[in-house]
């Protein structure tokens, strides 16, 4: 049972613990629970052995089981990262202010679908689709209007972005550049995770091995320019909204992030260059053990993984820090007010995972995009978790429970046949080009509906206690204003931009792409020249393919 006990002064690690929260600056002199008694930092053993030290140890030490840092949320409380975007850029300026007026700490970033895609709002496959589930941006002067009068320098930014990751990044420097913030003093995340894509999302351009060699480039320009900046956030969140387990989100989102310190090695990075910037963003589900389980598995997994495989020396290269958001695909259109408590259990279930930043969703997104309104109340629920529940007043609250520790020990050693797997497959881009991860999340999805239809799995508000009344709720509507005017001005951009210096720019690009030189630095000349997003895509299709879901039977 987790106590609070004395512990042998002679071990280093109790020791370390005791020195780093003694150092730390907590939020509150004094923790307490609402009648009055005193709350320990931590719960942990009278005398904890070696079998202790090696699954959970003490929080911010190897392999970080309870947790990244020593003392969590009694220091700071996780950020607050609300997803944002839709229609023009002025509108998510709009809502990114708004966030911010209301508490939220960092800025989380939606791109419209032809965004994600790589085509230009006046391009024939946008019809229909600019701004409608994120904002459009193609040019320089689309981001400077999204992020006008945010300061790049003091708040952090997430772009939610993969095919054309390497084009947003290029923005977002260009504009940092024209406001004299040092690219090493930029905050924030770029997804940037192509292996997923393959997996789960399907928002591609090139072929799997020709993406890896644009992250390739990206890990080397970040770890060189850029490095506050996390490079890859590798997102585990997709794998699980497409129907994969949470022990299969777990597995494939780490057999990724493998993928992905193999390429950093294979560009000439040492591991500890680079791998303290790589972030993880996991979906939280209804199940609140398991969601709690796999977050504390996902850490001691990955500190060992690190450690043992690649032989990390650093601390940061061993620690998994996670984003989390709630799972979207629980929400149902049906009784959608349930939502509101659907949400606020799997934020719970986050917080007692410890995670390090969080979205909740709203109660309307089976719908349309949130209201002001229902991502106000989806904030709210964050707040009053960090505020009025008690959960942040002590570390890893729950550790050492029998229960989770045997679940979270089960969710290891599952996630790590997967990962055995695909090594012996030859690595996890393999396994994606014979279909291996991609079957096995088909399989569980099919799985899990047979079950709702069977009555096996209950959907309160679907298969049970569902009703038949009509529950309309209101809902954000993007006008065709909205295409007609980015269109516009994507066409006075084109008119009166240097069109023979657009020219030499994107030679340059497709020079980079087709030799070896890193492609980073031509498309940030580019971007800064008005050239768009949709014509560096049309530099990647051209010179690096086209690739076609090969419908794995």
């Amino acid at each position: 049972m987790a106590r609070r006990l004395q512990v042998s002064d002679d071990d280093v690690r109790v020791q370390q613990f005791r020195e780093a929260v003694a150092r730390a600056k907590q939020r509150k002199h004094q923790f307490e629970t609402m009648g009055g008694l005193d709350l320990p930092t931590l719960g942990y053993p009278a005398e904890p052995d070696e079998s202790y030290f090696k699954n959970l140890g003490m929080p911010g030490q190897y392999p970080y089981t309870r947790g990244v840092h020593p003392t969590m949320y009694r220091t700071r409380l996780w950020t607050m990262r609300m997803f944002a975007g839709f229609g023009s850029p002025e509108d998510t300026n709009r809502r990114f202010k708004f966030l911010l007026e209301q508490g939220q700490t960092g800025l989380s970033t939606a791109f419209d679908m032809p965004t994600l895609m790589g085509y230009d709002p006046d391009h024939e496959l946008s019809m229909g689709e600019v701004g409608r589930e994120g904002v459009s941006v193609a040019t320089i002067h689309d981001m400077r209007r999204l992020f006008s009068e945010i300061p790049l320098a003091e708040v952090s930014t997430s772009m939610t972005i993969n095919a054309p990751a390497v084009i947003l990044l290029a923005l977002y420097v260009a504009i940092a550049d024209e406001r004299g913030v040092p690219r090493d003093a930029i905050r924030g995340t770029l997804q940037n995770d192509i292996l997923k894509e393959f997996i789960a999302q399907k928002e591609w351009i090139a072929p799997p091995r020709e993406s890896m060699r644009i992250i390739r480039d990206m890990l080397v320009f970040c770890t060189k320019e850029m490095p506050k900046w996390n490079s890859i956030s590798i997102s585990g969140y997709h794998i699980r909204e497409a129907g994969a387990t949470a022990v299969q989100e777990l597995a494939f989102t780490l057999a990724d992030g493998i993928g992905y310190v193999d390429a950093g090695i294979e560009a000439g990075l040492d591991v500890d260059e680079f791998a303290p910037r790589l972030s993880f963003f996991f979906d939280v589900h209804n199940d609140f053990f398991e969601e709690i389980a796999k977050l504390r598995a996902a850490r001691r997994l990955w500190a060992r993984i690190m450690k043992e495989r690649y032989g990390a020396k650093k601390a940061k290269s061993m620690m998994l820090r996670t984003h989390c958001q709630t799972a979207g695909v629980s929400l149902t259109a049906q009784q959608p007010y349930n939502n509101v408590a659907r949400v606020a259990i799997q934020a719970l279930a986050a917080v007692l995972g410890g995670t390090q930043s969080l979205h909740t969703n709203s109660l309307d997104e089976t719908y349309a995009l949130p209201t002001e309104e229902s991502v106000k109340i989806a904030l709210r629920t964050q707040q009053i978790v960090a505020e009025e529940s008690g959960v942040a007043n002590i570390v890893d609250p729950l550790g050492g429970a029998w229960f989770i520790e045997e679940l979270t020990d089960r969710m290891e050693t599952e996630a790590l046949k997967y990962i055995r797997q695909i090594d012996e497959m030859g690595g996890i881009v393999r396994a994606v080009e014979i279909g291996f991860p991609q079957h096995e999340i088909a399989d569980s999805a099919f799985k899990f509906q047979q079950q709702v239809e069977r009555g096996e799995q209950s959907i309160v508000g679907v298969n049970k206690f569902a009703d038949t009344a009509a529950n309309p709720i209101p809902t954000l509507k993007i006008t065709g204003d909205v295409e007609a005017d980015q269109k516009a001005l994507l066409a006075k951009v084109k008119a009166e931009r240097d069109n023979e210096l657009v020219a030499q720019k994107l030679q340059a690009v497709r020079a980079a792409c087709a030799g070896s030189e890193n492609i980073v630095y031509p498309i940030i000349e580019a971007v800064k020249a008005e050239v768009t997003l949709g014509e560096i895509c049309d530099i990647f299709r051209d010179e690096f393919g086209v690739y076609r879901d090969p419908a794995f039977v």
